[in-house]
């Protein structure tokens, strides 16, 4: 099927059952109508999956007519390389070969759930991203073992359809990469739905097990823990799919994950393949994947193009969801730039009382000497949205005047930016 991972297995089917736990559970009414509300009562998997698939179907359907209209070829066929400009392909129908040759290659195939031999794997008391969408019910208790944006996502999305959820991972803190108090945020949300947290855990040893309670999975942690669950997520991260590839025929070998090294314009080692998306590793977005390809051909024939990968935002669809642009703190004090911040509280917005989200934040960094606008992080309904605002001002070197002197829409989210920016002149003395 077109539209690898991230149409058939990854980010759509993924935020299409985000979109539907939220609708069907009435997790957005309940500061309305109460934390009993929801839809639908007993939600079940299939529930979530007939949406999924509706979704994924049209997506198909959109990508390859996209194609076709393009006038770009598409053969269904496992392909590996017999030299750096020639593809041996192998009919997956007819079990036919036939080979083609190209001046430029670009390797585009994704990553694969990663399995380590050790855990018993069987998709359904023990599984991976990869088999949401063939669980046969919905768990009572689930165990997530993996606290990146993956494993983050599922875990809100389980725990808001009343879900009992352990999350486990060996960091002390969740998303890393994410802004402090966004990641904070983030875990304060999770407990408030009853998610325990297992930070500065490591999983010693996985098995299934049946007693008088039924199938189970005991998790046994290095500190000595124990955890009894119906259903446990693996998610430590994803694995390039270079394995089929033969590589070294090409020339080019993949990390111990099966990822590959690129330079500023995507090229491998061998200069006339380059390869995009998650088989490079981060930030393995679809929205920064396809940019990268689009950078990757206009390299190759010498097109001359602009891009500002600094500025590339990153949405993260866990309930709820984050977004952010540019710089955190962090990285920011590191770097000894001189900044200050301004926020502004859902709450305080008209829009976020409507629409029942009075927690959500956004937060602008700028610099404390000619107030440009450096950074945006939002934790809150629509985030993924909103980041966009601020990405267009940093792009353009705008400062958080900007967001002052203009007119948003009442009542919109969107007025987080002006009242952030009050926020932040105030910060300077002004």
């Amino acid at each position: 099927m077109v539209g690898g991972v991230c149409i058939n297995t990854g980010t759509i089917p993924s935020k299409t059952l985000r979109e539907a736990v939220l609708y069907l559970s009435g997790y957005r009414e309940r500061n309305f109508y109460g934390a009993s509300y929801s839809v639908k009562q007993n939600i079940t998997m299939d529930d979530l999956v007939q949406r999924a698939d509706h979704v994924i179907r049209h997506e198909v359907d959109v990508t390859r007519h996209q194609l076709i209209r393009n006038r770009v070829d598409v053969i269904s066929a496992t392909g590996s390389f017999v030299d750096a400009h020639t593809v041996n392909l192998e009919s997956a129908d007819s079990h036919t070969t036939r080979t083609v040759t190209a001046a430029y290659i670009m390797i585009a195939v994704g990553t694969e759930a990663t399995l380590e031999s050790h855990i018993p794997f069987d998709g359904q008391r023990i599984f991976s991203s990869d088999d949401i969408l063939r669980l046969d019910k919905m768990p009572r208790t689930m165990t997530v073992v993996g606290a990146g944006v993956i494993g983050c996502e599922y875990a809100s999305m389980f725990a808001a359809l009343g879900v009992r959820v352990t999350l486990v991972d060996k960091r002390p803190r969740l998303l890393p990469f994410v802004d402090e108090e966004i990641a904070d945020a983030l875990a304060y949300h999770l407990r408030e739905n009853r998610v325990t947290l297992r930070l500065n855990e490591e999983v010693a040893a996985i098995e299934k097990m049946d007693d008088e309670h039924g199938p189970r999975v005991r998790i046994d942690l290095d500190s000595g823990k124990q955890i009894l669950t119906e259903r446990a997520l693996y998610s430590i991260g994803r694995t390039g799919n270079t394995a089929r590839l033969h590589l070294e025929a090409a020339g080019l070998k993949a990390d111990d994950r099966g990822r590959l090294s690129v330079n500023e314009h995507y090229q491998t080692d061998v200069p006339n393949i380059y390869a995009v998306g998650d088989v490079v590793g981060f930030p393995s977005l679809a929205s920064t994947s396809m940019e990268q390809g689009r950078l990757a051909a206009c390299h190759a024939f010498a097109h001359e193009t602009d891009s500002v990968p600094e500025l590339f935002p990153y949405g993260i669809y866990t309930i709820p969801e984050i977004s952010m642009v540019g710089k955190n703190e962090e990285e920011l004090t590191k770097a000894g730039v001189p900044y200050e911040i301004g926020k502004a509280r859902y709450k305080e917005i008209a829009r976020g009382q409507i629409i029942g989200d009075s927690t959500g934040l956004l937060k602008l960094i700028f610099h404390a000497e000619n107030r440009k606008l450096l950074a945006v992080h939002i934790i809150g309904e629509g985030s993924c949205e909103l980041v966009h605002i601020g990405q267009a001002v940093i792009a353009f070197g705008g400062t958080i005047d900007y967001f002052i002197d203009t007119v948003f829409n009442y009542p919109t989210l969107a007025e987080c930016y002006k009242t952030a920016a009050f926020d932040g002149i105030n910060r300077l003395g002004f």
